[in-house]
């Protein structure tokens, strides 16, 4: 197995470029990087298996997760239910996860998405790749990339 090719600027340039497709398509309000972001809220996920395992979670607060809703389903913010903030980070989520898929050895899958509050998040064995820390429209937003350690222990011994 290889070592991941994800670095914090393919990191950085995959979340742009999705943030502005699909949440910021007018430049209006770009996902900033900060140099850290507060706890977050809300937590999306999608696990990657077979050639490369781990995780690609995205964090937000709960401001920024129903500001994200509201842009990607074209409603107001006060209308997002939280089925729609699932729905939306949870897109998100898997949208990042494909593209850093890409960079990946293959042959890999993604998990379908997985929302949870992220104080619930927990991700036991893993070793963070890399993280972007960001502020959307002021709320803090963080995803990040993290290898199992299974993942790790295999590649170091080949």
């Amino acid at each position: 197995m290889t070592t991941p090719t994800v670095n914090p600027e393919d990191l950085l340039q995959i979340t742009e470029q999705v943030w502005t497709s699909y949440l910021d398509p007018d430049g209006s309000s770009p996902l900033l990087p900060v140099p850290a972001a507060s706890p977050s809220d809300v937590c999306a996920a999608v696990s990657v298996t077979g050639a490369w395992r781990g995780h690609v979670v995205v964090e937000c607060s709960s401001t920024a997760s129903r500001r994200a809703a509201a842009a990607l389903f074209g409603i107001e913010p006060a209308e997002v239910s939280g089925d729609d903030v699932a729905d939306a980070l949870g897109e998100l989520a898997n949208i990042i996860g494909g593209n850093v898929k890409v960079l990946l050895p293959a042959p890999c899958a993604l998990s379908l998405p997985y929302v949870v509050a992220a104080s619930a998040a927990q991700w036991p064995s893993v070793t963070e790749v890399c993280r972007l820390s960001g502020s959307w429209l002021d709320e803090p937003v963080t995803v990040t990339v993290l290898a199992s350690n299974r993942q790790q222990a295999e590649t170091a011994a080949r």
